[in-house]
């Protein structure tokens, strides 16, 4: 016997279930999703370095509208920009090693390459105000700040306790000192440096040797206390070195007023022309000076002067046991195949000195190495150029006067360099060059003597050095000028070397290699406008300088109307309204033709509310 139909409400009542059981799971797992979409949104946004933030009133200025000025609308209101996570607050972006990992970077550690430049592409760029840490307060100045910083500032003693007993710095309280120690040099910086003076015998123990040394390079330079000591010879120093297992160094170097940067001697050409030092400094610089055919000696050699010297302060120069006999003996074949002869050596240290003609060079026996450079190959390319163990022969010239010709320190200053004709520049230019910027530096100082003190400034940029006459026009006064020349106009790098001043080379696209908070003045001349030219974003360019700009820091922008009008208009966002000031400058021969303007802007110390994020 068949069982009877189910009733028409049975059969409702059964589907209807199955139907309202089906849609309630999918509710369940949709809402499940939504849920875990807004997490990772959240997380990503709020931790993820890699995750750039968009403003909704992002303004950027196009290279296709460079004819005609673009209006900024007049009700444009951006009273903030997003403030990064704390986590964030000492990032350098383009030497971050956690971005090595999300990009599956796949990168040779024994090379070095891990401290390099790698920088995150546009997608993954913070788009966020770098916070300070907590207890920050502004540093102290100059000359005081040699031997002692806030520790608020730079919260880390790793320092301190594994350098315990080279006098690197040490813990007091609420201040790390810096009493002047190093790896080679106990008994402080200041005595080591008289002793390489007397090595060599130069006269009254002035390593500036009455001012033909004035151009130091120090590789793996600790906290910089060889560079600070140098300053009181009239020398001055580029002190390098990585963000690695003693972190935190460079940091320590700038937050304490002493010209440094950090950067490696990896797989690519420091960013520095050849011949820009006259002498270069290692001392227990950890570097195997012998890998790869000697190619990290012989980049040392390129940016040595002729004649220039390399100090080398390490076991291997004096230590009696096997390993670093063997490591001494190979190192001084390669010096000699290099033409390197040893000028002195004594206790702990060695100092070579590179030849001051070719005719070392000429008299090597065919096939030697390391091989003489190419004709093809430029010894001043240096922006992201791979290095080569090769050594460059000296031009004609220099063969012949044997040097570099370059008057002793501070002569140099303001003397026309012999390289300026191999940029296409005259010695009238030069001149007229300095006179403009020593009048404009004149008109800066005025429009900001109401506000700033005998100290206020200590580490200053110039973020589109040209030839150096804005460094220059700074010479009585007691700071110090990083000159960045964009690697578009590399070549005038070398005049900036010549001059007896320091720089390094660089790409305004990307971020700079240098912690936040380390400059307390940054000068922009028409880098707006070139960035524009390029089509990259001036909102980028802003928040990099509010990153590398101490807070109560000053910019000095000197740009087109129009670019001046873009950036007031981003001033409270980013801050940088605490005191300013704008006024037409007089026309002169580096004016560009377009109406300009001088805007000069302080940054406020953010307050606790400013931290909160937006």
């Amino acid at each position: 016997m068949k069982p009877s139909p189910p009733s028409s409400w049975q059969s409702n009542r059964g589907w209807g279930g199955a139907l309202g059981r089906h849609r309630a799971f999918a509710c369940v797992l949709v809402s499940a999703v939504v849920a875990l979409a807004l997490l990772c949104l959240f997380y990503g946004s709020a931790f993820g370095p890699t995750l750039r933030r968009r403003h909704p009133l992002r303004l950027r200025l196009r290279a296709s509208q460079a004819q005609a000025p673009v209006p900024v609308p007049n009700d444009l209101v951006l009273s903030s920009l997003p403030v990064c996570d704390a986590m964030h607050s000492e990032l350098i972006p383009c030497l971050d090693r956690g971005l090595h990992h999300q990009l599956r970077l796949r990168l040779n550690l024994s090379l070095m390459e891990h401290y390099e430049r790698h920088c995150p592409p546009t997608p993954r760029r913070l788009n966020c105000l770098i916070p300070p840490p907590s207890g920050y307060t502004v540093p102290i100045r100059w000359p005081r700040s040699r031997d002692e910083v806030w520790k608020a500032n730079i919260p880390h003693t790793h320092l301190a306790s594994e350098k315990s007993d080279q006098r690197w710095m040490v813990v007091n309280r609420d201040k790390i000192n810096f009493p002047g120690g190093g790896t080679h040099f106990h008994t402080g910086a200041d005595k080591y440096i008289v002793h390489l003076a007397q090595m060599l015998e130069f006269p009254n123990g002035k390593l500036n040797n009455q001012g033909n040394i004035r151009n130091v390079l120090d590789v793996g330079c600790g906290v910089a206390s060889f560079g600070a000591y140098l300053l009181s010879h009239d020398v001055i120093a580029m002190s390098v070195a990585p963000n690695d297992v003693h972190e935190n160094q460079i940091q320590f170097a700038l937050e304490r007023g002493i010209p440094s940067t950090l950067g490696v001697l990896g797989t690519r050409r420091l960013p520095y022309p050849s011949r820009s030092f006259e002498l270069a400094h290692c001392s227990r610089c950890r570097i195997d000076w012998l890998q790869r055919d000697g190619i990290l000696l012989l980049e040392v050699d390129r940016v040595l002067r002729p004649g220039g010297y390399f100090v080398y302060s390490s076991p291997e120069a004096y230590a009696s046991d096997p390993a670093n006999k063997k490591i001494w003996k190979q190192m001084s074949s390669l010096a000699r195949r290099m033409c390197w002869r040893i000028a002195s050596r004594k206790g702990q240290t060695v100092i070579w000195v590179k030849p001051l003609t070719n005719w070392c060079y000429m008299k090597r026996e065919p096939g030697a190495l390391p091989p003489m450079c190419g004709h093809d190959d430029e010894p001043d390319a240096a922006w992201n150029v791979l290095m080569k163990a090769c050594m460059t022969p000296y031009s004609k010239r220099v063969h012949k006067v044997k040097g570099s010709e370059l008057l002793p320190w501070p002569h140099r200053l303001t003397a026309p360099p012999p390289r300026l004709e191999e940029i296409g520049i005259s010695s009238k230019n030069f001149s007229d060059d300095n006179e403009i910027w020593h009048s404009r530096v004149a008109q800066y100082w005025k429009l900001m003597k109401s506000e700033i003190r005998k100290d206020s400034f200590r580490n200053v940029m110039d973020m589109n050095a040209n030839l150096g006459g804005f460094a220059a026009s700074l010479r009585t006064k007691d700071v110090w000028v990083m000159n960045v020349v964009p690697f578009m106009q590399s070549g005038k790098l070398k005049i900036i070397y010549d001059r007896g001043l320091i720089g390094t080379i660089h790409n305004w696209c990307e971020s700079f290699s240098t912690y936040p908070r380390t400059y307390d003045l940054l000068h922009a001349w028409l880098l707006f406008s070139e960035m524009e030219n390029q089509g990259c974003s001036l909102e980028d360019l802003l928040i990099e300088m509010d990153r590398v700009m101490r807070p109560h820091g000053y910019a000095i922008i000197r740009d087109k109307a129009a670019v001046i009008d873009y950036i007031k208009k981003l001033l409270p966002a980013l801050r940088w309204d605490d005191w300013s000031s704008e006024v037409k400058p007089k026309e002169d021969a580096l004016s560009s033709g377009d109406e300009e303007r001088v805007l000069i802007v302080r940054k406020k110390l953010w307050d606790d509310e400013a931290l909160q994020p937006s």
